[in-house]
C-alpha cells in the first residue's frame, strides 16, 4: 500500500481538516481526540470474526445437512456438488453487494449503507435457519436457499466498511505486517466456533434429530452474531472521529468502472497474489470435510475436532505472519508461502489416503502453512491502489480474489477427486501456487510498499 506521509507513532490524530462538512463544534472537540491503530483493530476484529464464523456455518451445512435435507432425491455425491454450486452463489453475488452498496454510500451515507446490509444479512441467515426442507416444500425450498445465499453475498459485499483499509494506514510503518494480521485472526476464530457447535451437536443428538432440528441452531447463532458485530462496527464508522479520519486517508467510493480503468492491472495482481491462500483455505476447511463424509468411516465429530485443533494451529501461524512480514517483507512472506504450498500440494493424494495419522497430518500441516500465508493475504490484496482507489479498489479486489480462488474451490476439488482421483487437487493447489508466485514476481514493489 502506499507509505503514508503521516506520522506514524502507535496512534493516530484525528486532525479535522478545515473543509470538513461536520460542524465547526464537533471540530473542536474532536481536534484533540486520538484514535490508536488498536482501537481501529478492534473494529476490524469484530466485523471479520462474524462474517467467517456465518461462512463457516453455511460451508459445514453445505456438507452436513444440505445434501439430505434439500437433495434427498440424488445420492449423496451428487448431493454435496449441487450444495457447493449453491455454496458458490455468495461469491458470484459479493462483487454485486460492493458496487451496489458503494453507490448507496455515495448518496445516503455510511450509516445506511451498513444498516441496509445488517437487514439484509439478517433476513438471509435468519430465513435460511427457518427455511423449510425439500420434503416440505419441493424444488422451492432449493430456490430459496439459492436467494438466501445470493442475499448473504450481497450482503457482505455492502458490509465493507473500510476500516481494513483504516487500519493498514494508520499502523506504525515498522508493524504494519503486525497489524495486517489481526483481521485475518477472524477465519480461525469463526472456523473453531463454528466446528466446535457442529461437532457438539453432532455427537449429542440423533441423526435424525440433527437432520430434522439440530442444524439450524448454529443459523440461529450466526444470526445473533451478525446484528451484534455489525451494530458495533456501525457504531464505530458513524463517530465524527472515524469519519473524519477516513474522509481524512480519503476513503470514499469511487466509480466502480472508473477505478476499474484505472487501477485494473493492480485488482488482478492484488487478486492473484493470495490466490495460494485462498485455494488452500477450502482445501483443508471445507473439503476435507466433504471426502471423510463421503468416502471414510472415521467420525465426523472426530474429524471436526481435530479441524478444530488445525484451526488454532492457523492462529498461531496468523500471529507469526504478522512478526515475520515485518521482519522479512510481505512479498517474501508471501512468496515462501506460495513455494510451501505447491511442495504441500504434492503430498496431498498421500496424505488424504494414509488413514487417520495421514489425514491428521494433512489437516494439522495446512492448517498451519494457511495461517502463515492467510494472516498477510489482506495486505496483498490491497497493496498498490492510490489514496482515490484505496476503498473501493480494496473491496473489489477481495471480492475477487474470494471468487477466483476459493468459491468454487470445494465444488472443484470434490468433483476432480471423485471422478479422476485425488492427484487432480494436487494440481488444482499447485496452479493457485503458482499464480501466486507469478504475480507475486510482477509486483516487486510489495517488498517496500503496504
Amino acid at each position: 500500500m502506499m507509505t503514508s506521509t503521516h506520522s506514524h507513532n502507535g496512534e493516530v490524530s484525528a486532525n479535522f481538516s478545515s473543509h470538513s462538512t461536520i460542524s465547526d463544534a464537533q471540530n473542536a472537540k474532536s481536534d484533540h481526540s486520538k484514535i490508536a491503530p488498536g482501537e481501529i483493530a478492534i473494529g476490524v476484529v469484530i466485523g471479520r470474526a462474524s462474517e467467517y464464523f456465518d461462512f463457516f456455518v453455511y460451508a459445514m451445512a453445505s456438507v452436513l445437512v444440505f445434501p439430505s435435507v434439500f437433495f434427498p432425491f440424488e445420492q449423496q455425491l451428487e448431493g454435496t456438488l449441487y450444495s457447493f454450486a449453491i455454496f458458490s452463489f455468495a461469491f458470484l453475488a459479493r462483487p454485486f453487494g460492493t458496487v451496489l452498496f458503494m453507490a448507496i454510500q455515495q448518496r445516503l451515507g455510511r450509516e445506511v449503507k451498513l444498516t441496509a446490509a445488517l437487514f439484509i444479512l439478517g433476513i438471509s441467515t435468519a430465513g435460511i435457519a427457518f427455511l423449510p426442507t425439500f420434503q416440505h416444500l419441493g424444488f422451492a425450498s432449493i430456490i430459496l436457499l439459492s436467494l438466501l445465499r445470493i442475499g448473504q453475498g450481497i450482503a457482505l459485499g455492502g458490509s465493507w466498511d473500510g476500516l481494513p483499509s483504516l487500519l493498514a494506514l494508520n499502523a506504525p510503518q515498522n508493524k504494519r505486517g503486525w497489524y495486517a494480521m489481526l483481521g485475518q485472526l477472524g477465519a480461525p476464530v469463526g472456523f473453531m466456533i463454528a466446528g466446535g457447535l457442529f461437532a457438539y451437536l453432532i455427537s449429542n443428538l440423533t441423526t435424525e434429530d440433527f437432520l430434522d432440528w439440530g442444524w439450524r441452531y448454529p443459523f440461529y447463532v450466526a444470526f445473533a452474531i451478525n446484528v451484534v458485530a455489525l451494530f458495533a462496527r456501525l457504531r464505530l464508522v458513524s463517530t465524527p472521529e472515524y469519519a473524519h479520519l477516513l474522509d481524512e486517508r480519503e476513503l470514499e467510493p469511487t466509480n466502480a468502472l472508473e477505478m476499474t480503468r484505472s487501477q485494473g492491472r493492480n485488482v488482478i495482481i492484488g487478486a492473484l497474489a493470495a490466490l495460494a491462500s485462498y485455494a488452500l483455505f477450502h482445501l483443508v476447511t471445507v473439503f476435507p470435510l466433504s471426502w471423510i463424509s463421503l468416502y471414510s468411516m472415521r467420525s465426523v465429530s472426530d474429524f471436526l475436532i481435530i479441524q478444530v485443533i488445525g484451526a488454532g494451529l492457523m492462529a498461531l501461524g496468523v500471529i507469526a505472519s504478522g512478526l515475520i512480514a515485518d521482519r522479512f517483507g510481505r512479498r517474501t512472506t508471501l512468496g515462501t508461502c506460495a513455494l510451501l504450498i505447491a511442495v504441500l500440494s504434492a503430498f496431498v493424494p498421500t496424505l488424504m489416503n494414509g488413514g487417520e495419522f495421514g489425514q491428521n497430518v494433512f489437516i494439522l500441516l495446512g492448517f498451519s502453512l494457511l495461517g502463515l500465508s492467510y494472516g498477510q493475504a489482506a495486505g496483498a490484496v490491497t497493496a498498490n491502489f492510490p489514496a482515490k482507489y484505496r476503498y473501493t479498489g480494496a473491496a473489489l479486489t477481495s471480492d475477487l480474489s474470494w471468487l477466483v480462488g476459493a468459491g468454487f474451490a470445494p465444488l472443484v476439488a470434490l468433483g476432480l477427486s471423485a471422478h479422476f482421483g485425488l492427484a487432480y487437487v494436487s494440481f488444482y493447489l499447485l496452479s493457485g501456487a503458482a499464480c501466486s508466485m507469478a504475480a507475486l514476481s510482477l509486483n516487486r514493489a510489495l517488498e517496500i510498499r503496504d
